[in-house]
């Protein structure tokens, strides 16, 4: 019995002779497992075996075969080479990762088999080309490493900026950083996949990367580290070098370093990150409070981020997300960003200056990347130039300034004058997109550029004058000079005028109709013209990869400046939110207390008609005689209906609020939590007086959800939440809880109800806002002494 025709693969090739360039493809291909290969042949992008088939029903192309007649065909797709751009953003949106093979030579110019390499694998989390990545967010990749000891190791990388930076934290915080910094792609060890540690990263919708064993030994790691970063030890980063941080930060850089095949030069430090230091956040509480993302929609239309981002910069725009991400708990480091959008919203023609200066710049942490990288285009130098040419004025106007913070940024605002005037000696005013168009290097530049220039220009120019005057000599007006790659310039007659050509011309090639001659003469001019022509633009692209090897090495200044632009960028944006929008500065108190008045929530207020959002006041904490001195009666504290919500004793750190269903409860405890992370990341706020008490952790347990597909129903989601407050939550805590209990029946909810709030009373004693519609719960204001 015959056997079937084997399956023809990558690794497994149909059985017949193939091509030299498809021997080089499947040797780049086994180079490169796991990886959709994009192979550049002429000016198309070629697909072979199972990669066309996955990549026709991705990108919508259509599925082809080459050697169509044998047993075996290939199958087979592609794309025009121009159209790169987009199909590899449907293959990285779709989780792919995607390995481009160049051709390293010009066709014409090349001897035998044009040569292929791979020039860089794109992955969802190294992404570098500004085509593929949003300009106003940042896209990390990340790396999580259990450790022995049972700390977990995580570390965050964002290819395009070069920021790097490394945690060691409990299992149980996991989960809550990664919600924190949203990794398009995460690495882990695959050789402890089953590790119970690594659970929070496989309930995550992000592109994991396994890695083998060998990428995560410890010892290597940390020499991988130190190498890189040019030095002997990493205390100087502040970090310990036996942390399972730092085997987490050595094993994304070897991906990184496999994925780039590039200089990673703009990777040249390594931050601590310690939960000390910011508000924590845990997920249910990001997502319940909308931060960064509806929970609609999962989209940033709507969230506080959209809300508060009036940057004018894609740099702004990042760190803006950083500071609501990372709220701080320092109050110096607090008031220092207050008081320069303070000092910005009360000179608003100088804001504005700012923005005007900031809104030309382009994104110099990316450009800069690029540049370290080597994959900066000429235009990307170009935009670099001008970016610098506003750096004067922009130190101009931040000279003399009263915030600290605001004197900080202009003393760190370094120029670069050098590289730019290197810049724009080198290059032409409007320099091309490609290296290979040529014409980017300034007349003048360098001298034998010039000859060369001068020669191809003045050789072409006797080509056609050379035309001319044998078309006259011959009486032969029809006569052409032409060109190919296989034997250059050629003198084209028709075969009728064939027999006038003289005896030193000599035949080349007879077609049908034409024939064509070349001459002695005619082949040096050739020589002389196609020889500057190639050492014309050989030079030009080794006078550009010199200057931008001369820019590489500012790399950190570069870095320096466009991180002073990124934050002078979120002051100003800030300051104008305020003035626009009639924010207050909110003063910051180590006491545990929660005074605002007159607060808005800050995204219905900008979404409603204006005025239409009825301000509410909210006490928690607060002394009697500070309540009075604030705002001088006792509050009532209204819906956005302006139904009255029950409330007492205002001075409680407890609060209970009932009312009816859609009585705006839920909006009003929400808006308390945004309010103090507002206040926490440095901003002004929707209110017309606030004092605000550091919080530590912020926890909010508003709205249902099942996760059937977990096996947890709604009133399991509700427990495990409400235990991970009660479980974590401390007396600097602020907690929001909206109709606990709701899960079950009328009588068990309110069990839980009551025995929560009186474990938030008694045992922890933090601020805590509870919405709840059982009024039962109303009765504990009489036996709680700080529950209102």
């Amino acid at each position: 019995m015959s056997q079937p025709p084997e399956k023809t693969s990558a690794t497994n090739p149909a059985p017949h002779n193939l091509t030299p360039a498809m021997e080089r493809y499947l040797e780049v291909k086994r180079q490169n497992p796991g990886s959709i290969l994009l192979f550049r042949m002429g000016d198309f992008y070629e697909i072979f075996f199972e990669d066309a088939v996955v990549s026709s029903k991705v990108l919508g192309l259509t599925l082809t075969s080459r050697d169509k007649g044998s047993p075996n065909p290939i199958p087979m797709a592609g794309f025009p080479y121009h159209a790169l751009e987009g199909y590899l953003r449907k293959l990285i949106t779709a989780g792919h990762r995607v390995a481009v093979c160049e051709q390293m030579e010009d066709p014409k110019l090349a001897k035998g088999m044009v040569k292929r390499e791979v020039t860089q694998v794109v992955t969802p989390g190294t992404l570098t080309d500004e085509a593929l990545l949003d300009p106003r967010e940042s896209n990390f990749l990340a790396s999580v490493w259990p450790s022995r000891s049972g700390a977990v190791g995580l570390a965050w990388l964002e290819v395009s900026t070069g920021r790097f930076v490394t945690a060691d934290l409990q299992p149980a915080q996991l989960a809550d950083e990664l919600a924190r910094i949203r990794p398009s792609e995460c690495l882990y060890p695959e050789h402890l996949a089953n590790d119970e540690r690594l659970r929070p990263l496989f309930a995550r919708t992000v592109l994991l990367t396994p890695r083998a064993a060998w990428y995560w030994a410890e010892a290597a790691c940390h020499t991988a580290l130190l190498k890189h970063l040019g030095t002997t030890t990493l205390e100087g980063f502040d970090i310990d070098s036996t942390s399972a941080g730092v085997t987490a930060a050595g094993a994304l850089l070897e991906y990184v370093q496999e994925m780039q095949k590039s200089s990673l030069a703009h990777i040249s430090r390594l931050e601590p990150y310690r939960r000390g230091t910011s508000l924590l956040i845990d997920e249910a509480t990001r997502a319940s409070l909308e931060l960064t993302r509806t929970i609609r929609d999962g989209k940033r239309d709507n969230s506080l981020l959209s809300v508060l981002d009036a940057t004018v910069s894609a740099m702004g725009a990042r760190l803006l997300a950083d500071w609501l991400s990372n709220p701080l708990t320092d109050i110096a480091a607090i008031n220092r960003r207050l008081d320069a959008v303070e000092e910005l919203t009360r000179d608003t023609m100088f804001c504005r200056d700012l923005r005007e200066i900031l809104a030309e710049t382009y994104d110099l942490q990316r450009l800069t990347a690029k540049v370290a990288t080597g994959r900066a285009s000429p235009r990307d130098l170009g935009s670099l130039t001008r970016s610098l040419a506003l750096l004067p004025k922009l130190k101009a106007k931040l000279a003399g300034r009263h915030s600290v913070l605001l004197q900080l940024l202009e003393a760190d605002l370094d120029l670069n004058a050098e590289i730019r005037a290197d810049i724009d000696a080198t290059l032409v005013d409007e320099p091309p997109l490609l290296t290979t168009d040529g014409g980017m290097i300034r007349t003048r530049f360098n001298a034998t550029l010039d000859e060369l220039r001068d020669l191809a220009r003045g050789g072409k120019e006797w080509i056609a004058g050379y035309q001319a005057k044998e078309s006259e000599r011959l009486g032969l007006p029809n006569l052409k000079v032409g060109f190919n790659k296989v034997f250059g310039y050629y003198l084209e007659v028709t075969a009728a005028q064939a027999v006038k050509i003289p005896p030193e011309y000599i035949r080349k090639q007879t077609l049908k109709n034409q024939e064509r001659f070349i001459t002695p003469e005619l082949k040096e001019y050739e020589d002389k013209v196609l020889r500057a022509e190639e050492r014309a633009i050989s030079l030009e692209l080794e006078l550009f990869n010199a200057l931008r090897d001369r820019v590489a090495a500012a790399t950190s200044r570069l870095k320096q400046t466009a991180d002073v632009l990124a934050e002078v960028d979120v002051l100003a944006a800030l300051a104008t939110l305020a003035v626009n929008q009639g924010y207050c500065r909110p003063e910051l108190t180590e006491d545990p207390i929660l005074n605002i008045r007159e607060g808005r929530h800050p995204v219905l207020d900008k979404l409603m008609p204006s005025g239409s959002f009825v301000p509410n006041d909210v006490k928690l904490g607060v002394p009697s005689a500070e309540l009075q001195g604030l705002s001088g009666d006792e509050p009532q504290v209204p819906n956005t209906r302006n139904t009255e919500l029950r409330t007492r004793k205002s001075h409680g750190r407890v609060q209970l609020i009932t009312g009816p269903n859609m009585a705006g409860k839920s909006t009003y405890i929400r808006q308390a939590a945004l309010l103090t992370i507002m206040a926490q990341m440095g901003s002004f706020i929707p209110a017309s007086e606030a004092r605000i008490g550091i919080a530590d952790r912020i926890f909010a347990r508003v709205g249902a959800s099942d996760e059937l597909s977990k096996g947890q129903s709604t009133f399991m989601v509700e427990m495990t939440e409400t235990a991970r407050i009660l479980n974590s939550a401390s007396d600097r805590s602020l907690v929001i809880l909206d109709e606990i209990g709701r899960g079950t029946s009328t009588y068990d909810g309110i069990s839980l109800a009551w025995a929560v709030t009186e474990f938030l009373h008694d045992q922890i004693r933090c601020r805590t806002l509870f919405a709840t519609h059982y009024h039962e719960l109303t009765e504990l204001t009489k036996t709680l002494a700080e529950t209102s």
